[in-house]
């Protein structure tokens, strides 16, 4: 009985709640009609600022994961144009080589940027998966080669020849990711970080007179499978079936990943890295960061799986990259050159240097067998150009150990390809004896589009119309070239200077 007084008054108080809920309904309902565009706008303006931050993250991500793996895009695109595409060089575990000294055509059939006109080239894309590959390289007599050996990822991780194993021949196997099995006694094993690696001989060539003998040497290398080497029957030949890399300019490199439709980029970076991982302590430090690109290990990327704002960063970023990768600047800066780092070659974690490298110069090589500096920029601090005249004077002359040599070789900027010139002359260098010395023993060379006659014509170095820069080669450098990458003064470059 005491319970319902209680029981009464509470329910007197629902009733007082209830009413007046009832009786300030018609007023709240009016509020919330108010508030509804205002919490509309409020939560479009933050989904805008969302959706913006999403974008500049994930640009800001793409540009790392894109100079990251554009070596291996480029490897890609290469190797599709030389070697399993409808037109290939040469077929796949087989080398292509060139007939004649380089010159502007070879090399944009080749799609090779800064060729060498002081060697004769070769390449070849060796498939590694189903057996070790026979690499044979000759006694040269004295003549200087190497054969480059390159991963997927642009790393020279070995040589065959030149200053790593020297000029009397020998036989290696390049051995793919995870083979067992035996090799034979006589052959060198070199194992290969991917299941892809491009091979590159370069012969050293004086002229065209001297072309029959450096053609002998280059003929002499050649690779082989395992089983047909030991007189076994060879695995079937794979087929191939990677999509075609469609470029808006066909002209230009491949290194300039060009893509008509940017998002190939990925495309074909997310096959080549299912086909050709990087190391492992990449694998477990950089991919987990390009996840939110949808970029991971083993498996292909799908724009159909990347949000819309994200996709669209990437666009924008692979629409850019070859172009920006082309003015980064590389190495040390010296009196107008551009000294190149002590990484190049074989970059390890320096990926900043590789994407550079594989952008202006691919397959460069180590400092030890060779190196490479560039001359940009005249006294004037400006690019060189055909507009102007320059000398070069060396008060010392660029040290090589024989059979090495050095030379000097002028490119276009637009396309890196050396220039048509009515002379056909692309370089200078220890190879041309009839450079003139001045009385001191230095050495001047002259750049400009037309030539001045006289004495100055055999030290003058063709230059096209418009921009233009230059490559200072040194094969089997002395040691004050390699010293040089680090230190200024062991071989002190000289300046470019604007002739009046």
């Amino acid at each position: 009985m005491r319970r319902r007084p209680i029981c009464t008054a509470l329910a007197a108080v629902g009733l007082i709640v209830a009413s007046a809920a009832f009786a300030e309904t018609p007023r709240s309902q009016t509020a919330v009609k108010a508030a509804a565009p205002k919490a509309t706008a409020l939560a479009t303006a933050a989904a805008e600022r969302a959706n913006n931050a999403l974008s500049a993250y994930s640009e800001a991500l793409a540009v790392a994961a894109a100079s990251w793996g554009s070596p291996l895009v480029t490897m890609y695109s290469l190797r599709y144009n030389d070697a399993v595409g409808p037109h290939p060089k040469a077929a796949v575990n087989a080398i292509w080589r060139m007939e004649d000294i380089s010159t502007p055509e070879l090399s944009q059939e080749a799609g090779y940027v800064m060729p060498n006109v002081n060697t004769l080239y070769g390449f070849g894309f060796l498939d590694l998966a189903a057996e070790p590959i026979i690499l044979t390289v000759p006694d040269s007599h004295g003549r200087y080669y190497m054969v480059e050996i390159v991963d997927f990822w642009t790393n020279a991780f070995a040589y065959a020849g030149g200053v790593a194993t020297g000029y009397k021949g020998g036989k290696f196997a390049l051995v793919g990711p995870g083979w067992k099995g035996k090799l034979p006694a006589n052959v060198k094993r070199i194992d290969s970080p991917t299941r892809w690696v491009l091979v590159q001989p370069r012969v050293h060539v004086i002229n065209r007179h001297d072309l029959p003998a450096a053609k002998a040497v280059l003929d002499a290398i050649t690779v082989q499978g395992l089983a047909e080497a030991t007189g076994k029957k060879p695995p079937a030949a794979p087929t191939y079936h990677y999509a075609a890399p469609e470029f808006s300019d066909p002209k230009l490199p491949v290194s300039a990943l060009a893509f008509k439709d940017p998002l190939q980029f990925w495309e074909i970076l997310g096959e080549a890295m299912a086909e050709n991982p990087p190391p492992n302590d990449q694998v477990t430090a950089l991919l987990p960061l390009f996840k939110p690109l949808g970029l991971a290990a083993g498996k292909p990327w799908d724009r159909a799986k990347v949000p819309p704002v994200v996709a669209d960063a990437l666009g924008k970023v692979a629409k850019k990259i070859g172009a920006d990768l082309a003015l980064l600047p590389s190495g040390g800066f010296r009196n107008g050159w551009v000294v190149p780092a002590p990484t190049i070659g074989n970059f390890g974690t320096d990926y900043y240097n590789r994407a550079s490298t594989a952008r202006n110069g691919l397959t460069a090589n180590t400092p030890r067998e060779a190196i490479y500096i560039g001359g940009l920029t005249g006294s004037d601090g400006e690019r060189l150009t055909g507009a102007n005249k320059y000398a070069i004077t060396f008060k010392v002359l660029p040290p090589y150990v024989e059979p090495g040599f050095w030379s000097l070789t002028l490119y276009d900027l637009a396309n890196n390809y050396t220039v048509p010139n009515p002379i056909n002359r692309y370089s200078l260098g220890s190879d041309d004896k009839t450079l003139k010395l001045n009385p001191d023993g230095s050495l001047t060379i002259y750049l400009q589009k037309n030539s001045s006659g006289g004495e100055k014509e055999t030290n003058w170095l063709p230059a096209p119309a418009g921009a233009y820069y230059l490559i200072l080669r040194a094969y089997a450098p002395g040691e004050a070239l390699i010293r040089a990458q680090t230190e200024p003064d062991a071989f002190p470059l000289p300046p470019i200077v604007v002739a009046e």
